[in-house]
């Protein structure tokens, strides 16, 4: 993305998910105080590592951190609730009595955009890949209107949807990638994935497919169904940042209605580690470092 935009560097900071204490305020700054509780994301194009001690970081980048939530599940839960307020709120419009599609739902990402659906009144249906993710989904309350396992290939996907919808169709689908061709020609990890047709396929009348896929290719039969359903395809970039929406990802978190999943915090010299975990999908829980 930084090559694409014109901002590679030869070295590049992480963390860009920071919680800690402001120490000092500079003259012009309104929102906060010393010792004040801070969260936020750095900005693409920061030059300051969250991995440090101290960093420098503009006023609009951060927002007050409740004194009831714990400095894991602040940093662990933004990243995915900013993800999940785009796709269910600015790309889509979610409301009761509709239902939603999350794919991989027990992923960091997935559990946060279920939550934030049953917030707002609407059914969900998932996927899984593992028992392991299955029976996480099974003990979050309220319960999901349905869990399809995907991982032995036993169910079909489109049929379980218009089951549960009654033939209808899903309002919205939030997916974790795509397939653009056959079994054949795509690796092990994407077979697991549903094809493209299958998602088009399952979309209601009106519906939004709020896709992950940045090479997303759509066929003149594709486009065709589509406009038929009158449906909408969007695309979901997570570098899309709302000073707003932190703040009320902070106050549902409070609250008790996001509960993220997220692994126990690591030591500074096992980051490497954790984001090696993380460049290669290995990760099925976020990873937090803590100084």
């Amino acid at each position: 993305l930084l090559s694409e935009i014109k901002m590679e560097k030869e070295f590049l900071p992480v963390g860009r998910e920071v919680a800690g204490v402001v120490l000092e305020i500079g003259k012009k700054v309104s929102s906060f105080q010393a010792y004040d509780e801070v969260v936020g994301i750095l900005p693409l194009d920061s030059k300051e590592s969250g991995l440090c001690e101290v960093i420098v970081v503009h006023e609009h980048y951060l927002v007050h951190k409740p004194e009831k939530v714990s400095w894991l599940e602040a940093v662990g839960t933004i990243r995915d609730g900013v993800r999940a307020y785009t796709a269910l709120h600015y790309l889509s419009y979610i409301s009761p009595e509709k239902t939603v599609l999350v794919m991989d739902g027990a992923s960091p990402f997935g559990t946060i955009a279920i939550q934030l659906t049953q917030h707002r009144g609407a059914k969900v249906i998932s996927t899984v890949y593992s028992l392991e993710d299955k029976q996480y989904l099974e003990r979050l309350s309220p319960p999901l209107a349905r869990i399809i396992d995907e991982s032995n290939g036993k169910y079909d996907l489109t049929e379980s949807c218009l089951e549960e919808t009654g033939g209808l169709g899903v309002d919205i689908i939030l997916d974790a990638g795509v397939r653009l061709y056959s079994k054949e020609n795509e690796t092990t990890s994407q077979q697991l994935l549903p094809h493209k047709h299958d998602i088009i396929m399952l979309l209601s009348v009106g519906g939004h497919w709020v896709t992950t896929e940045e090479n997303l290719q759509l066929d003149p039969p594709d486009s065709h169904c589509l406009f038929l359903k009158g449906a909408t395809v969007s695309f979901l970039n997570e570098e899309s940042s709302y000073i707003r929406i932190l703040e009320d990802i902070m106050e549902k978190l409070s609250s008790g209605v996001f509960r993220p999943r997220v692994d126990e915090p690591v030591p500074l010299y096992e980051a490497k580690v954790s984001m090696e975990m993380v460049q290669k999908n290995q990760a099925r829980k976020r990873q937090v470092v803590q100084l």
